[in-house]
């Protein structure tokens, strides 16, 4: 089955739904999501969207503050660029319907700016704690209502449609390769579709299932950066995974459910870091004690948790007013209730885990990847805005902001004629063999473990080598298992998150030194001569 339109989008957060809006006013869409449509890392934002709003504000201290989280790695012109969108991008928002948290000021109404980890002012835009959500409603009511979208439910990409599918060719050379869609499993019917477009965004979001511990859904199986690199594209600085220091500690959880996130904004509020004996730690470790930036606040956590063997340490807001708490944080005071714990009167048990890749796929400034015709926004796109270390609720807007201008830059491409070569169909003669799946479906639990145990907060050397042996054995068997059976979402999500996983591991050892949320206990501080991405790219 073939299907033909002027736009392909992979994905279904916000970089993508607010693309898909933008692109339809000009053409066709075609949404591919694995799952239901509203089931995104978006959906799970509880923090908000950073945003330059007040007089006592100005874009060069939210600029310092992002390039100071990023430890001397962000893209300063990226930077700036997205941050001077900011104010716009909030106002297209609540144009589409999103209804963000406002306070009275005298005879009128204003945004509600809250504060987080990172920033030196009130800066964050929010709808209550699950801004996220409100967001994919929005977009999501939006994207029903025009004729232009049509939205590919339980459906994943398999691989992008390039030379090498289209003619077979080998070794085209790496700023020579074409994207002309992708070839998509239906997950109900098991038939693999190719959707042909003129132009493709990649918006797949991000890996955090790479890792045992992952406030991410079931689908961040790092889909988008394991078929850019397979095609041939580069990819680079996936070391930086950051890891969310407060996610809900449940010693009876399922490990292949998201951790529950206690937003940044708790800590904004006023939540402060405590152990069991409830003393406060976070002032050993950096001047802005609980407030300080993602990565060090994790790497506390774990040497705290590693120096008294305690399972977890705790995030207290008992001194605050408990009416202001539970109006604050409504799904965080709800869900802690669930399981438990009043946080207006005990304080929260909390770990680190994987949260947000800061790496992805390499773009210039208006989303476009070294391959023609295919643009990355989201997650899964290293725009070069985070840095070593993304500063909290940056990642929003970045998605907005690439999202408008990757639709703008492709304005042109849509409008040309058609110009598909013929494709060949998806060939699959072979049945899948339950019995073998069996046996190799433990490599799932095994590269999260084992990602988790030596690629973790604190790396070493030795640990990066032996987790890459590991790896590579555990990729040449479901390769060689991918090759000679039907292909499955679950196969092809494996697949795809060996491939990551390997990837990581790769960039970690590339890196000589500890920087942002990569530390290397061989290389514990960082090196003048490391200020670069580390890029990978193999020949298709």
């Amino acid at each position: 089955m073939e299907v033909r339109a002027d736009y392909l989008v992979l994905g279904s957060g916000i970089a993508g739904l607010s693309f898909a809006l933008k692109a339809a006013e000009h053409g066709r869409v075609l949404v591919v999501t694995k799952k239901e449509r509203a089931e995104s890392n978006t959906n799970y934002a509880q923090g908000g969207i950073a945003a330059v709003l007040s007089p006592d504000d100005s874009f060069e201290l939210h600029v310092e503050d992002t390039l100071k989280a990023g430890a001397g790695l962000c893209h300063r012109e990226a930077v700036e660029l997205v941050v001077r969108e900011g104010p716009r991008m909030v106002r297209e928002l609540m144009e589409w319907g999103v209804e963000f948290t406002k306070r009275k000021m005298g005879d009128r109404e204003e945004l509600a700016l809250g504060r987080e980890g990172g920033h030196s002012r009130d800066r964050i835009v929010h709808a209550s704690d699950l801004t996220g959500r409100e967001i994919e409603r929005a977009l999501l009511e939006r994207v029903k209502e025009h004729g232009n979208i049509e939205v590919y439910e339980n459906h994943i990409a398999i691989d992008l449609i390039t030379e090498h599918h289209v003619f077979g060719v080998k070794g085209v050379p790496k700023d020579s390769i074409t994207c002309w869609g992708a070839y998509v499993l239906d997950t109900n019917s098991g038939l693999v579709k190719k959707l042909l477009a003129k132009v493709v965004l990649l918006a797949t979001g991000g890996t955090g299932r790479v890792y045992l511990h992952t406030t991410n859904p079931k689908i961040a199986t790092g889909d988008g950066i394991a078929m850019v690199y397979r095609a041939g594209g580069k990819v680079g600085n996936l070391e930086f995974m950051q890891f969310h220091p407060t996610a809900l500690y449940r010693p009876d959880a399922d490990p292949d459910e998201p951790a529950f996130l206690i937003s940044e904004a708790v800590r904004g509020y006023g939540g402060i870091l405590v152990n069991k004996k409830g003393e406060t730690f976070m002032e050993k470790y950096h001047p802005m004690g609980s407030l300080a930036p993602r990565d060090v606040v994790a790497r506390a956590i774990d040497q705290e948790i590693k120096r008294s063997g305690e399972p977890c340490v705790y995030l207290d807001v008992t001194h605050k007013d408990p009416d202001e708490t539970r109006a604050h944080f409504p799904n965080i005071y709800s869900r802690c209730l669930d399981v438990g714990i009043d946080m207006t009167e005990e304080p929260i048990p909390v770990v680190p885990a994987a949260h947000y890749m800061c790496g992805g796929v390499v773009t210039d400034l208006w989303g476009r990847t070294s391959i023609k015709n295919l643009y990355a926004t989201g997650e899964v796109a290293l725009t070069g805005v985070h840095g070593a270390n993304r500063l909290a609720s940056n990642s929003l807007l970045e998605a907005l902001v690439f999202s408008d201008r990757a639709f703008r830059n492709s304005l042109a491409r849509a409008r040309d004629p058609d110009n598909f070569p013929e494709v060949p169909d998806w060939s699959e003669e072979n049945v899948f063999n339950a019995e073998e799946w069996v046996l190799l479906s433990h490599d799932r639990e095994e590269i999260r473990r084992l990602m988790w145990d030596y690629v973790g907060i604190v790396r070493s050397n030795y640990r990066l080598q032996r987790a890459l042996r590991r790896i590579r054995l555990i990729a040449k068997e479901v390769e060689e298992f991918y090759r000679r059976t039907k292909v499955t979402i679950d196969l092809i999500e494996l697949r795809n998150l060996t491939q990551v996983a390997e990837l990581i591991i790769r960039c970690a050892l590339a890196r000589k030194e500890s920087r942002g949320l990569h530390y290397n206990t061989d290389y514990p501080e960082p090196n003048p001569r490391y200020q670069r991405d580390t890029i990978l790219q193999k020949r298709p």
